[in-house]
């Protein structure tokens, strides 16, 4: 089948999957462009012809980014994030631009100026956040893979609930150049595919340094061959603060695949990261911070929406737009990193949690020390909730993160597998590395899904 049909048959998936909600921007004629010059001469590599999805907070030439903000409505940028780039000229297809949380800011893709993108099995909840349109739309098979962001878990969560595949690099290891700013010291692009060999791919096409962002790193590269090694021989921890609360079923489920990895002679021991409890916490003091500081350049006077009072000064039309432009949640987080950067608080609150975040880091790199090759963990505490079930109770909603914001704070890759099914809902479990050995990670991640039957009730 040449690039050009496959791309028409992925058209239409897409324009079918429209009750999810998960595609703010598409034009099938772009995407049919792009087939036909892959077809004339593009890359013969492992994601030649893959459809992609590209989160609206990851900038793009041939579609608006807008970050799913009214603030930002309609705004093309100028340039294009080197992770697009790169599978461009690798020979993917960029397809569309998927919902999100306004700035990556949620936890279920509800605070969205598009509106709450869908479940895929089941409309009346949410797919999880903030990437819940990357991994909705890929999860239906309306793309092959789609790239989203993580601050705090924002793949690997709606991953876990959707039941497909979610993949966080090493802080540095893909360019965060053309990645709309909202945590800039936990801000990293991410995938999200059905399989682990296609995140993969994706992923070693995506890395590597980049001259426009000095925050990359000059890796080795992640190899592809033999994902599907056997564990025999690795010790996997299992850090005991992550089953101390979590509903039944996905116990059960998190049980069944450590008993896959026991039985297929894989070490398995119990570790502890004493400091988890201080992960949330620290982290909804510093990724607030980094936003209050982030979001001061949307004032209505260089781009994006301007709201300009009849009477007033500049200082009214700041207010005006920033209060027009920017949704609830958004705002919440303004105020408090404002707050928490403010005098007199500054070492009250953030100083504090940069000090909880190396403790929380610092949990990792002792057990990686003692001899665990990998940990694995549940990725989420429960399954998909009820859309609106959350919504004005914000720190119920920012529990659901709890599993997967720690290792955005240590800067460490995971990666979310689907290991099986609780109450008919997916049920996802991650593995993680220490820095820069996503090789080894993705190995294990594929021998499990390889092994474990993710559509499965467990019982």
């Amino acid at each position: 089948m040449s690039v050009l049909q496959s791309a028409r048959r992925a058209a239409a998936r897409i324009e079918a999957a429209h009750g999810l909600n998960a595609v703010v921007s598409f034009d099938r004629d772009i995407l049919l462009e792009q087939a036909s010059a892959v077809d004339r001469g593009g890359s013969a590599g492992p994601v030649r012809g893959l459809i992609i999805g590209i989160k609206d907070n990851i900038c793009t030439l041939e579609h608006p980014t807008t970050c799913a903000s009214r603030i930002l409505a309609g705004y093309r940028s100028p340039f294009e994030a080197t992770a697009v780039l790169r599978l461009k000229a690798a020979g993917a297809l960029v397809a569309c631009k998927t919902n999100l949380d306004e700035f990556a800011m949620g936890s279920s893709t509800e605070h969205s100026a598009f509106g709450r993108a869908r479940h895929p099995e089941r409309a009346d909840l949410v797919p999880g956040g903030s990437s819940g349109g990357s991994v909705a739309l890929t999860a239906v098979g309306a793309v092959d893979a789609a790239l989203g962001s993580e601050t705090g878990g924002s793949v690997r969560q709606p991953a876990a609930f959707c039941g497909v595949v979610g993949l966080t690099p090493t802080y540095g290891r893909v360019s965060r150049y053309g990645l709309v700013a909202f945590g800039s010291s936990l801000d990293q692009i991410a995938v999200t595919a059905r399989t682990v060999e296609t995140a993969a791919h994706v992923l070693s096409v995506i890395s590597g340094r980049d001259v426009e962002d000095a925050t990359s790193a000059d890796a080795d590269p992640v190899v592809t061959d033999g994902m599907s090694a056997d564990v025999a021989g690795l010790t996997v921890g299992l850090p005991t603060e992550y089953f101390n609360e979590l509903d039944a079923g996905v116990r059960r489920a998190c049980h069944h695949a450590i008993d896959c990895l026991r039985n297929a002679g894989a070490v398995i021991r119990e570790v502890s990261l004493p400091h988890t409890h201080l992960a949330l916490p620290a982290y909804y003091v510093i990724a607030p911070a980094e936003a209050s500081s982030n979001l001061a350049r949307y004032d209505g006077v260089r781009y994006g929406l301007r709201v300009t009072p009849e009477d007033g000064d500049v200082h009214a039309m700041y207010r005006a737009t920033r209060g027009a432009g920017f949704g609830p949640e958004v705002r919440r987080r303004i105020v408090i990193g404002t707050y928490v950067l403010s005098a007199g608080y500054y070492d009250a609150y953030y100083r504090k949690a940069v000090a909880a975040r190396t403790l929380v880091a610092k949990d990792f790199q002792d057990a990686f020390a003692s001899g665990i090759d990998l940990l694995f963990a549940p990725t989420t505490p429960s399954t998909a909730f009820k859309a609106g079930d959350k919504l004005t109770n914000p720190v119920a909603m920012y529990r659901s993160d709890v599993f997967v914001c720690p290792t955005n704070l240590a800067r460490l890759p995971a990666i979310s597998v689907p290991i099986g099914r609780t109450g008919g809902l997916p049920v996802g479990a991650q593995f993680i590395a220490p820095a820069f050995e996503e090789t080894r990670m993705i190995g294990a991640a594929a021998w499990l899904t390889s092994v474990v039957d993710p559509q499965q009730e467990v019982s």
